[in-house]
């Protein structure tokens, strides 16, 4: 396990973020689920911790109050609100890792869809400055089996970022969820990453399955 960390899921009232927010609980980690409302996250908080039957601890606040209070803020919002909900709580990100789960999704979701062609989180960086360091990481991960402890997730985390450092956390983390993570670059790569996501939902739709994944081959087991 890697150094108990106090981290903020933006976001953690949906599948992905609540996924998440489970395993980094079940791990030990301190876990602030964040929403618009803290009723709603207060909420999300109490499911996730009757799931965890005293293996964990969850706990749910406004999004501002998450952010502020946590060392590692991990945003999994839909496209429309990353940067809304980024420059929300922008007084507290700084000197801190913004992990963006984000995917430029819109309808047909299955087909490829970069803003002017580049990585929607890059942007987010240019946005927030250089003050926060933006880590791009879990968009090709289903949430379908996060919250089940014992299901050996078969998908790589791929985990793009200027801060090589930064990376390395992230990639901790990845690994205090059960996940394989890897190095993938600077942000800018996570272009290639974003897309992939549309291509898994096309093939989760053509072959009828629900978690399709990417491996990255030729590495050891533990890479």
């Amino acid at each position: 396990m890697s150094e108990r960390t106090t981290i903020a899921v933006l976001g953690g009232t949906g599948a992905e973020g609540s996924g998440l927010a489970f395993r980094w609980a079940l791990k030990g980690h301190d876990v602030i689920v964040g929403s618009r409302t803290a009723d709603k996250a207060i909420a999300a908080a109490a499911e996730l911790n009757a799931l965890l039957a005293q293996r964990g601890s969850v706990r749910g606040a406004a999004n501002a109050d998450a952010a502020r209070d946590a060392q590692i803020v991990v945003l999994t919002v839909p496209y429309a609100a990353q940067l809304p909900t980024a420059q929300d709580v922008r007084e507290h990100l700084e000197g801190k890792i913004l992990v963006d789960v984000t995917v430029p999704l819109a309808p047909p979701v299955d087909r490829v869809q970069l803003p002017n062609g580049e990585s929607a989180v890059l942007a987010l960086q240019r946005t927030l400055g250089a003050g926060v360091k933006v880590v791009s990481a879990f968009q090709n991960v289903s949430a379908t089996h996060l919250k089940d402890p014992d299901h050996v997730v078969d998908c790589d985390v791929l985990v793009c970022g200027d801060d090589r450092a930064a990376r390395e956390q992230v990639i901790g983390l990845a690994r205090d969820a059960g996940l394989r993570a890897l190095h993938a670059g600077v942000l800018a790569n996570s272009a290639a990453v974003e897309a992939m996501t549309s291509v898994l939902i096309a093939i989760n739709k053509h072959y009828k399955v629900r978690a399709a994944g990417v491996r990255i081959t030729g590495l050891p087991r533990e890479g």
